[in-house]
């Protein structure tokens, strides 16, 4: 889209006197002809809105804002706009106006409607300086003016929307979650339930749920605000191609790989047909689509496009760039799946150096490469050469963000690992503490990560044998999952399986047997019959119906899990 100079001239015009009135204000659509200027005005008179319109249509950069240009005197205004406004009342068009070989048509705005267009020009202004507190006081009052005008204004949608927008980026979700779901309802009211800007919102209360991994919550809008993009953006856009990467990511995240994938695929295709080669969104799409691969253990189909992605973003920004750092990390993972640590090493070296460079020795960027370092150490068993190096990265998080952040309970975390490996349960079990105190003083008692930790700290005390201690921190674990993530995910089905292995091995089988199907059927239900986790949990459930002299059913479930791993 053009910039049109006719804003410009108007402005220019208009800045020496606008104090004199500011009650009048302005909206303006540019296009290029005039048949499409009168086309549009002949719409605009037989009720469609002005401000769609202009978003959709317009040439000039105020089309983002509806056409608004704010608030004007007219005796400041150049004689052509002068005369096209002459005679007009609020809410009036002009004659199409011919300027600077540019068609243009102008809308004068009610009193009413220019005070609230004003604190919405204030607020998102405030937004994108990042005056968050300003840009909170200009939406509040944007609100008041727009229920002057109705509580089922659209006007009123759009000031709520926005202000939610405001809390969600200082992660304020609880005060963020009821603006979206007021200005949702009042957009399918007002605008109809496949409207673009229902989708937005629809779009905004997902990523709300999403970054707090109420997964079940998201998904559904996702799937929705999907279908209005289907219907109302080209099927090779960058609004499809978001849209589908929305929905893609959130079925990542509850596993289930299959729908991801073909998801993730339409992305690639549809970016490769409308960006440039180095731009970074493609790269982004070719490492989504090669962390499914990775996922599902298909590493020749991921590692080309995991070097395609690096070559990218090495020709993009050069090879030294911290950028390049993220690419080197994953194909290094891909690697470390693989158990080819020796092809490993050197990537993550590369990136730690990398990151060393860009950053100075102290910064969280350091760290997440020296827990990659560490991580890959330990997974060979090497682990003198892990614990200094997990110990270097709890330190930089520590002094970078608080002995108290959720990341310094991850770091702990992986240092407990590391020592519980080594059989060290004394020097485990601390941090593993430290580590649930924190998820549970940051995220709440119910979040999901609150429930790994425990898990964390329940396994430890099984392997010592200290069964007491271990029961209610996995019932725990148990009941957060259900409540965070529902009864079907994936998640759930991993607890439900460590659940049923403790009452296994304290003996109480009874209270096991239940567990291991449960989760049978979520796996089954989440990743097919024939997935890999089925195999895993009918050889499990198979074990211990054994135990409980239940042979011809437990040899059943050992045909089907022999079958199954023979197709792997």
């Amino acid at each position: 889209m053009r910039s049109s100079a006719v804003l410009l001239i108007l402005i220019a015009i208009a800045t020496g006197a606008v104090a004199a009135a500011q009650n009048l204000g302005v909206r303006m659509i540019v296009v290029k002809t005039d048949a499409q200027a009168r086309d549009l005005r002949a719409r605009i008179q037989k009720g469609e809105s002005f401000e769609e319109l202009a978003r959709k249509y317009s040439a000039d950069t105020s089309a983002t804002a509806g056409g608004y240009l704010g608030t004007f005197a007219v005796t400041d205004l150049r004689k052509e706009f002068q005369d096209g406004i002459s005679g007009l009342h609020p809410g009036d068009v002009s004659p199409v106006l011919l300027v600077n070989g540019d068609y243009v048509l102008l809308q004068l705005l009610k009193e009413e409607e220019t005070r609230w267009q004003e604190q919405m020009a204030a607020g998102r202004q405030a937004v994108q300086q990042k005056r968050y507190a300003d840009a909170e006081h200009f939406f509040q009052a944007s609100i008041r003016e727009a229920e002057r005008f109705g509580p089922q204004d659209a006007r009123l949608g759009t000031s709520l929307n926005t202000l939610g927008i405001v809390y969600f980026a200082q992660t304020n979700y609880a005060a963020a979650e009821p603006l979206y779901k007021r200005a949702l309802t009042i957009r399918e009211r007002t605008l109809g339930p496949e409207h673009p800007d229902v989708g937005a919102t629809l779009n905004n209360l997902a990523e709300l749920y999403w970054s707090q991994k109420k997964y079940a919550a998201a998904q559904p809008l996702y799937e929705r605000a999907l279908t209005i993009v289907d219907k109302t953006a080209e099927p090779e856009s960058p609004e499809m191609a978001a849209a589908l990467n929305n929905l893609a990511d959130v079925y990542r995240a509850q596993q289930n790989y299959g729908a991801a994938e073909s998801l993730y695929k339409r992305v690639l295709e549809i970016n490769e047909k409308i960006l440039q080669p180095d731009h970074p969104d493609l790269g982004t799409s070719i490492n989504n689509l090669a962390d499914i691969y990775r996922e599902l253990g298909n590493y020749g189909a991921a590692e080309p496009l995991y070097r395609r992605a690096l070559g990218i973003v090495e020709k993009r920004v050069g090879p030294e760039h911290p950028d390049v750092g993220g690419s080197l990390n994953n194909l290094a993972a891909l690697y470390r799946d693989q158990g080819s640590y020796a092809a490993a090493e050197p990537l993550y070296k590369r990136s730690l150096t990398i990151a060393e460079n860009a950053f100075g020795p102290e910064h969280p960027n350091v760290g997440t490469a020296l827990v990659n370092l560490a991580g890959l150490y330990h997974d060979e068993e090497n682990y003198a050469a892990a614990e200094p190096v997990y110990k270097r990265a709890l330190a930089i998080y520590e002094r970078a963000f608080g002995p108290e952040n959720t990341a310094v309970g991850e770091r702990l975390v992986d240092l407990a690992e590391l020592y519980q490996d080594e059989g060290n349960s004394a020097a485990a079990e601390p941090l593993y503490k430290r580590a649930v105190a924190i998820v549970e003083k940051n995220q709440g008692p119910d979040h999901p990560n609150l429930a790994a930790s425990l898990v964390n700290l329940a396994v430890l005390y099984q392997n010592e044998g200290n069964y007491s201690s271990a029961e209610p921190l996995y019932e725990r674990a148990l009941a957060i999952y259900e409540k965070a993530q529902g009864p079907e995910h994936p998640n759930l089905a991993g607890i439900l399986v460590n659940v049923a292995l403790f009452y296994q091995e304290h003996g109480n089988y009874a209270a096991a047997e239940p567990l291991y199907r449960r989760a049978l059927a979520i796996y089954e239900k989440a990743f097919g019959p024939d997935s890999a986790r089925v195999a895993a949990t009918l050889e499990s459930l198979a074990a211990l119906l054994r135990k409980r002299a239940q042979n011809t059913e437990a040899e059943k479930m050992e045909l089907r899990a022999r079958s199954i791993q023979g197709k792997h």
